[in-house]
């Protein structure tokens, strides 16, 4: 195990060293960069210096068992032979989930759009539904959200919402909720009193730098226009929205929420950036699902992921078969009690696969 740690402790003391360089604090981008790394590979620094000292204690243990001929030495030896097993145990298993590969993109900011679908106005409003449950969760996590685009539906909700979703670890903990929810309950708007069923699809899409994506300016159809909505009076009175079409693949991003419309520009650039760069990582992304056979995270927008039953209180998340019957709690924002079990079951078909290698 040590061997395989090594490696990760060493570079971590670079990249320690590298924060400490008086240039590299000079550049934003790169000391927020590695101070992202640094924290990534501070916990694998502390697991390695906790086995190292527990394998030595263990070491030290059994040599005292070996020379020691007081018997009541011998019995605290024992003893303590017993806990440092356990410990080496545990930070073994501990160590296994933290080699587990990570996915690049887990780091990164995300823009959560969220789209009623079939269900008419019903869908619009479950739409406006997980829209709010999704900044009610960024809040608690310590997430930083900002409106770019929204649709609003006739009776309320959304037709479509866009939000910015910025912090630690961003895509690596939203990135499960990309697919079709459901919601079955009573609308507002049926006079009879019957349950139905409607829906609205979320996806979650990683943020990427120019680098990532190239966009030739000649292939961009750039139009202004009126923000709509709320949005002050200012944002309504002059065209500061900004909507840029990419004309060889067709796709349409708009930013609308600035004051600014070199701001809305600029985001709706990047917003652009991250849909290109999803439709490019579309068929890798179904490659490595057929690979895995993954029920966790497949990258289908269009599979159908969780449904929201009112009648019964009840959330069922079919990826894992979860059922949960606090629905009122998860709609208020309370999404880890998903998100986690998600993460697990994850983790234990990656463990699994790299047994199986």
């Amino acid at each position: 195990m040590l061997d395989k740690l090594e490696p990760i402790a060493i570079k971590f003391e670079e990249v320690r060293q590298k924060l400490a360089d008086p240039s590299v604090m000079q550049d934003m981008k790169e000391y927020t960069r590695l101070s992202k790394e640094y924290k990534e590979l501070e916990d694998v620094k502390k697991v390695y210096d906790a086995y190292k000292n527990v394998l030595s204690n263990l070491e030290n243990t059994k040599n005292i068992l070996a020379t020691e001929r007081d018997d009541e030495m011998r019995e605290m030896a024992k003893m303590e032979l017993d806990e440092l097993e356990d410990s080496k145990e545990r930070l073994e298993e501990e160590i296994k989930v933290l080699l587990v590969p990570k996915d690049p993109e887990d780091g990164k900011d995300v823009l959560l759009e969220i789209r009623a679908g079939t269900g008419g106005d019903e869908a619009s409003i479950f739409a406006g539904d997980l829209f709010r449950m999704y900044s009610a969760y960024c809040a608690n996590k310590g997430f930083k959200t900002e409106l770019i685009s929204m649709s609003e539906g006739t009776a309320g909700g959304f037709k479509e919402v866009v939000m910015q979703v910025k912090g630690d670890q961003v895509y690596g903990t939203l990135k499960y909720e990309s697919g079709v929810h459901r919601v079955q309950r009573v609308p507002k708007t049926e006079s009879q009193g019957r349950v139905h069923t409607s829906a609205a699809s979320v996806a979650v899409l990683p943020e990427v730098d120019e680098v990532d994506v190239s966009i030739n300016p000649a292939d961009l159809k750039v139009d202004t226009f009126r923000a709509s909505g709320a949005g002050g009076q200012h944002v309504n009175k002059t065209e500061s929205a900004i909507r840029i079409t990419h004309v060889p693949t067709g796709v349409v991003v708009e930013c609308q929420e600035g004051r600014s419309q070199h701001k809305n520009r600029e985001i709706a650039m990047g917003y652009l950036r991250s849909k290109l760069y999803e439709q490019a990582n579309a068929a890798r992304h179904a490659e490595i699902s057929d690979k895995r056979k993954s029920l966790v995270s497949t990258g289908d927008r269009s599979a159908k992921i969780r449904t929201y039953n009112y009648p019964q209180g009840r959330v069922t998340d079919h990826r894992i078969g979860l059922t949960l019957y606090n629905l009122d709690a998860i709609v208020g924002g309370d999404v880890d009690q998903v998100i986690e079990k998600l993460k697990m079951a994850e983790q234990s078909e990656k463990l699994s696969a790299m047994e199986g290698l």
